[in-house]
């Protein structure tokens, strides 16, 4: 496996095959089995595999956990080694934002709602630095997890918008026996706050059963999942949706597909999680 630093090395290596299709994998670090999916669908469709591991300062926000994120650059090396990935870049910020930078890529609606409306500018600094790893990678396909669901939506918009030569594949979320949608950030959670954290998946699945069962209102589902939250003590609501799954509008008379997502604090760990609802 390389292991590239700078943009340069990237280029070289990416270039010393011609003709072989490649995967990338964008990640943070601190790399877990949801990532590890992510990696066995790029391997299975491509020749070659990249996997990017940077924590994006510009996707945070003031009040974000940047400084605290947790990092661990050897153990997910050697993670990645026995993954079999071919290709690892780890840049700086000094690599990817030089001095005097100025550029932003940024979408005008699908980022103002939920995670948008919770947490400005974050989808602005994933929009940027997603664009930037497509050039410096130039993959043929790039692996994203479900369990971020508006970022998937707002990539999937961006790479049409900006006629990128890339095929966005969208996994499924990897999940603990118990539900718990796996996240880097579930290592902040002390054990009472780790049981206390499946709630969010038990209020999905249950407006998710309320609408297979024939419930065509969003108000009552919103409702469902806000109770559920509710009776956890140690849980604190932020925001639940029920939304069209390619604008993000909420949605108040229900047909076809939905999307069904929530934000929620348990102690003091902000937790994701959505179920794309097919309607039957």
């Amino acid at each position: 496996m390389f292991v590239c630093r700078t943009i340069s090395e990237v280029r070289q290596q990416r270039l010393a095959e011609t003709g072989a299709s490649w995967g990338l994998v964008p990640t943070m670090g601190f790399l877990h089995d949801g990532h590890l999916s992510l990696i066995r669908a790029a391997k299975a469709e491509n020749d070659r595999v990249a996997v990017s591991i940077y924590v994006n300062p510009t996707q945070f926000g003031p009040q974000d956990d940047f400084d605290s994120y947790p990092r661990d650059l050897e153990r997910d090396l050697a993670i990645l080694r026995e993954a079999g990935v071919d290709l690892t870049f780890t840049p700086t910020d000094s690599v990817m934002y030089p001095a005097a930078f100025e550029t932003a890529v940024s979408l005008q609606y699908l980022t103002n709602r939920l995670e948008g409306a919770a947490r400005p500018k974050h989808f602005q600094g994933v929009t940027t630095v997603v664009t930037k790893l497509f050039n410096i990678i130039q993959p043929h396909r790039a692996y994203f997890g479900q369990k971020d669901a508006q970022q998937t939506i707002v990539l999937d918009r961006m790479i049409k918008d900006l006629n990128f030569d890339v095929e966005m594949i969208v996994c499924p979320t990897v999940r603990e026996a118990d539900g718990l949608a796996l996240s880097s950030r579930n290592k902040y959670l002390s054990p009472a706050e780790r049981e206390a954290a499946t709630v969010l998946y038990r209020a999905l699945q249950a407006a998710e059963a309320a609408y297979q069962e024939g419930e065509r209102r969003g108000q009552p589902l919103r409702s469902l999942m806000r109770e559920i939250i509710a009776a956890e003590p140690m849980a604190k609501l932020e925001y639940v949706s029920v939304a069209n799954p390619e604008t993000l509008f909420e949605l108040e008379e229900l047909a076809g597909n939905i999307l069904l997502s929530l934000a929620v604090r348990v102690g003091k760990t902000r937790l994701i999680d959505n179920i794309p609802v097919i309607a039957q």
